[in-house]
C-alpha cells in the first residue's frame, strides 16, 4: 500500500512553492523561510570532488596541453560515428573543463550506451564518474536531464549517480526536479540506500506541501514494512516535516522511532514537540537537565536554538510556568547554550568526512626481498645495528648487509 501511495505522490508533484517558515502555519514569522540552507546533505566520502578533482589534473599533466585537440578529434569520431572505446570515454571525462566539453561528452555517452548496452557485471562505471564533472561544473540540470532520459535507462544503474544528483539539485533549490530524480530511481529498479533517504525526506522537507508529506511518510512505511533501515536524519526530516504541516501526532511518532536521541538536532525537536503538544513541563524539564549535565569543560554542552527558546517563551507567555522558563532561558544564555544555529540550519548540515582508520599492521615472518623465514627478533636487530656500523648509511635505508643469511631490517624497510 505504502509503495503505491509513493508512486502516485511522486506524479502529483505541486508547483507551489515553499511557504513560511518552520512551523509558519503554526506561528507566522516564528522561524525564516525554509529556503535559506543551500548546503548538500552527503558527505566528500561520497561526492569524493576532490579525489576527482587530483585525477583530473594528472590526466591534464600526462596530456601536456592536448587537450584541445582531443576533444575535436573526439567531436570528428562522434560525426563518423566510429566506436568508442572505454579508456577513451574516461580519458575525455577527465579532460571536461567547460560547459562546451561536457556537452561533448555527454554525446559520446550516449553513443557508448547504445553501443555497449548489455554491459557485464562488475564493468566500469560512468555514472558517478559524469555526475561529479556536473558536479564541479555546476551543471545540475544537465545532470538531472541526462539521468531521468529514457534512452540512458540502464547506464545510470547505481544509487551513487543518483544520489550526487539529488544533492546537486537539493543545493540549488530544484526540489521538483530533485523528487523527479528519485521517482526515475524508482521505476529503474535502483535500491534506495541510507543516503537516497536522507535526500529524499531532505526534499520533501524543504518542500513542505501536503503531497511532499505523505512521499515522506509512505517511503518511510514502506522500508519500515520491508525492514530496511532508517537513518536518524532521515527521521528528523521526517518529524521536521509533520510539524510543519501540523501533525504533532505523527511527529511523535516518528521521533519515538529514533533508537538515538541523544543529538542536538533531536534534543531541540524534542522541546518543539513538547512545547507544541502544551507540555511546557517537559520542555522545561530537558532545557533544566541541559545546564545540570556534568562534563569535562572541554566536551560541549548540550545547545538549543534561538528559535526554540523564543517559542518557550512564546508558549509560556501568561502560564504558570513564565517566571521559571525565564529562567532557564537566562541560564542557559550565560551559559553559552543558546545558538543562532536555526533548526534549518541543524537539518541541511553538511556531514563530516569519516576518519579513516589506520590498519593494523601485522608481524611479517618472512623476508621480502629472499623469502626466507625471519629468524629471532634479537638476531635481526644485532644484524641491523652492526650493518649500520659497517656501511655507514643512514639507519633504515639501502643497508642490505647481513650475517648467516639473516637478512638486514634496513633492507626491508627500503
Amino acid at each position: 500500500m505504502a509503495l503505491q501511495r509513493f508512486g502516485k505522490c511522486c506524479r502529483l508533484l505541486l508547483q507551489e512553492p515553499c511557504k513560511g517558515g518552520f512551523l509558519g502555519s503554526l506561528q507566522p514569522g516564528w522561524i525564516e523561510s525554509c529556503l535559506g540552507a543551500k548546503r548538500h546533505l552527503l558527505s566528500e566520502d561520497i561526492i569524493k570532488l576532490q579525489d576527482f578533482q587530483q585525477r583530473k589534473l594528472a590526466v591534464a599533466h600526462l596530456v601536456k596541453g592536448s587537450n584541445g585537440n582531443y576533444f575535436e578529434l573526439f567531436s570528428q569520431k562522434l560525426q563518423r560515428n566510429e566506436l568508442i572505446l572505454r579508456d577513451e570515454l574516461k580519458l575525455l571525462l577527465h579532460l571536461c573543463q567547460t560547459a562546451d566539453d561536457v556537452m561533448i561528452a555527454r554525446d559520446a555517452i550516449y553513443r557508448y550506451h547504445a553501443e555497449n548496452r548489455n554491459l557485464l557485471y562488475g564493468e566500469f562505471k560512468f555514472g558517478p564518474l559524469f555526475m561529479r564533472l556536473c558536479y564541479e561544473l555546476g551543471l545540475e540540470e544537465t545532470a538531472a536531464a541526462t539521468i531521468t532520459d529514457k534512452d540512458m535507462k540502464g547506464f545510470f544503474n547505481d544509487a551513487t549517480s543518483f544520489n550526487i544528483t539529488i544533492d546537486m539539485l537539493f543545493t540549488k533549490g530544484s526540489y521538483e526536479n530533485a523528487l523527479e530524480v528519485l521517482r526515475t530511481m524508482r521505476l529503474q529498479g535502483v535500491a534506495f540506500n541510507k543516503d537516497t533517504l536522507i535526500l529524499a525526506t531532505g526534499t520533501c522537507y524543504k518542500m513542505n506541501t501536503v503531497e511532499s508529506f505523505k512521499i515522506c511518510t509512505a517511503l518511510i512505511e514502506e522500508k519500515q514494512a520491508k525492514g530496511h533501515f532508517i537513518p536518524r536524519h532521515a527521521f528528523c526530516f521526517a518529524v521536521a516535516l509533520a510539524l510543519r504541516q501540523g501533525d504533532i501526532r505523527k511527529a511523535q511518532s516518528l521521533y519515538s522511532q529514533i533508537l538515538s536521541t541523544d543529538s542536538r538536532l533531536c534534543q531541540n525537536l524534542k522541546v518543539i514537540i513538547s512545547l507544541l503538544s502544551g507540555e511546557i513541563t517537559d520542555a522545561t524539564s530537558i532545557l533544566s537537565a541541559a545546564m545540570l549535565t556534568k562534563s569535562p569543560p572541554f566536551v560541549k554542552k548540550p545547545e538549543f536554538s534561538q528559535e526554540v527558546v523564543d517559542l518557550l517563551r512564546l508558549q509560556s507567555e501568561g502560564q504558570p510556568h513564565m517566571m521559571k522558563a525565564e529562567q532557564i532561558v537566562t541560564q542557559l544564555e550565560r551559559a553559552g547554550q543558546v545558538t543562532q544555529q536555526t533548526l534549518d540550519d541543524m537539518l541541511c548540515r553538511t556531514p563530516m568526512r569519516k576518519m579513516k582508520l589506520a590498519p593494523v599492521l601485522e608481524e611479517r615472518r618472512t623476508s621480502r626481498r629472499t623469502l626466507r623465514p625471519l629468524q629471532s627478533t634479537l638476531l635481526s636487530d644485532l644484524c641491523c645495528r652492526r650493518s649500520v656500523e659497517l656501511c655507514h648509511c643512514e639507519p633504515f635505508k639501502h643497508c642490505c648487509w647481513s650475517v648467516d643469511g639473516v637478512e638486514c631490517l634496513c633492507a626491508l624497510l627500503v
